[in-house]
């Protein structure tokens, strides 16, 4: 209880200390990983699927 008690308090000083200093820094930019573009492959890439469809069983009852 004690080290749950300790973790909550530090995590809880660490967000109002960043809550606090917010206004001060501003906001940090949101950084653009990845275009939005779709990935245009000029021939695909046919896919062989062995086995059987999955189809999921929907009533437990019936096996």
């Amino acid at each position: 209880m004690v080290l749950l008690a300790t973790v909550t308090l530090c995590c809880g000083v660490v967000a109002g200390a960043l809550a606090v200093l917010e206004p001060v820094l501003g906001r940090a930019p949101e950084k653009q990983v990845a275009d939005g573009r779709p990935i245009e492959s000029a021939s695909p890439t046919p896919v062989r699927v062995v086995g059987a469809p999955f189809v999921p069983n929907v009533n437990p009852s019936q096996r």
